[in-house]
């Protein structure tokens, strides 16, 4: 039988079922980022400084995880399939974590905070890595795993924004609206993930097969060691990464010390996320004209043309940040939906050249790149900061605030610019990926024959 997955076009119901996964995922880490630092800090007696120490530190642990579980899946096997065991494995270890970390007793401790943090992150892993593998081998074809992955981006933040209506619902200053609105998302999320992982688990089929070196984490190192797309690929993804990590980072000091509108930082990010989703259809629709990869860095330089307007703003600016944030949104839903859909075609690269076939793997790497980035903005923002003598508990001088200003956009275009240097002659255009998959139904014809 064929390792191949198929190159039709899916059915809608498939899809959804599948990209449904992504909500209540998106739904649970949003809080995470969003609610859980400021709640903790309200409601127990850590200090923010020791709260933001554990959840860097918890990211970190987080990140040796990803290779293993794309070893893992990549290895296994089950009657039910290789990809769809994890997800619904992790589907009750994500609702366990989600109840303990966003619920805490009033005595909750550090230890219970890394214990928790470090739980729901190991969750999501064994659900998103395979689950993007998953992805990959439900279609080959070059646009319809841009559609695989622009469905799975509109579910995912479709989550988003349903928790961040929940956080505008329970806006307050106090931590009592805090704890109201996580309860509220705890069960928008229990409810959904219980709804979406049996709808995926019933209707989307999983019987694509890989093909694996003995040794393959040394064959991993070695893909990683010598240039190929993949390789080119991943650096790309990483430096955008930590391009879009570091404002994100910085946001909430942006908006309260640059704008000086903290009460407006909600309807900020909600315009952003929505400014994505709509985008995400557009943007997948130019790929099919300019080639992913094209359009992907299209993209980026249009973020780098108005995030080169935010250390120019200020109090009297808010109008034109409004402007900033719906436009970067806008890119943003090319970062969410065309990286992974390239990522996808790198396997047929590997299949090709090397004879294997790893999307766990692949996925895997992804995922610690992406969690890494958030890692490297933290330690490349917030050094910053502190060498200008910023605060972010006192009032600041003029020149201070100046300082978060440019780091708020400055490395932003700096590793934009750099990941599309990086990508520049990426060799995987639609043709070259149509002859792929014509050269390797050729080998497998012969093997076939040969049997």
């Amino acid at each position: 039988m064929s390792s191949l997955p198929t190159s039709s076009r899916l059915p809608a119901s498939l899809l959804a079922a599948y990209a449904s996964l992504a909500f209540p995922l998106a739904a649970a880490f949003i809080a995470l980022q969003v609610i859980i630092p400021t709640f903790y800090a309200e409601s127990t007696s850590l200090s923010l400084g020791a709260i933001g120490g554990l959840l860097l530190l918890a990211r970190l642990a987080d990140t040796v995880t990803d290779p293993l579980v794309g070893y893992w899946s990549d290895r296994s096997s089950s009657r039910y399939g290789r990809r769809k065991v994890f997800v619904v494995a992790a589907a009750p270890m994500v609702a366990i974590s989600v109840w303990f970390l966003f619920m805490p007793p009033g005595d909750a401790s550090g230890t219970y905070l890394l214990g928790w943090t470090v739980a729901i992150y190991v969750a999501g892993t064994l659900s998103i890595v395979p689950g993007s593998a998953w992805a990959a081998e439900l279609s080959d074809d070059y646009n319809q795993r841009s559609v695989i992955a622009g469905s799975r981006v509109a579910f995912g933040l479709s989550g988003t924004l349903a928790a961040l209506l929940i956080v505008a619902l329970f806006s307050s200053e106090n931590s009592q609206n805090l704890a109201g609105a996580l309860r509220a998302i705890t069960w928008l999320v229990l409810i959904t993930l219980l709804a979406t992982t049996a709808w995926a688990a019933w209707r989307v089929p999983d019987v694509a097969q890989t093909r694996l070196p003995g040794q393959s984490l040394q064959a991993a190192w070695q893909l990683m060691l010598r240039p190929n797309p993949f390789r080119q690929l991943l650096l790309s993804f990483l430096l955008n990464a930590v391009a879009n990590a570091i404002p994100a980072t910085l946001f909430l000091l942006y908006v309260t010390h640059v704008l000086a509108v903290p009460a407006q930082a909600g309807i900020f990010l909600f315009v952003y996320f929505v400014a994505a989703a709509v985008a995400v259809p557009f943007w997948l629709a130019v790929s099919k004209r300019l080639g992913k990869h094209r359009t992907w860095s299209i993209a980026m330089i249009l973020a780098c043309l108005f995030f080169v307007w935010t250390p120019f703003l200020g109090a009297t600016s808010v109008a034109w940040f409004y402007l900033i944030v719906v436009a970067t949104g806008f890119t943003t839903g090319a970062d969410l939906s065309l990286p992974s859909a390239i990522n996808a075609d790198v396997i047929e690269w590997d299949a090709l050249e090397n004879g294997y076939r790893r999307p766990g793997l692949f996925f895997a790497l992804w995922g610690t790149a992406s969690k890494l980035s958030y890692a490297l903005a933290i330690g490349i923002a917030f050094p910053l900061l502190e060498l200008a003598g910023f605060s972010a508990r006192e009032a600041n001088a003029e020149g201070p605030v100046l300082w978060l200003a440019i780091v708020y956009g400055a490395p932003c275009i700096l590793f934009k610019l750099a990941a599309i240097a990086s990508l520049h002659d990426y060799p995987i255009t639609e043709a070259v990926h149509q002859e792929m998959r014509r050269q390797l139904g050729e080998r497998e014809a012969q093997e076939t024959a040969g049997d």
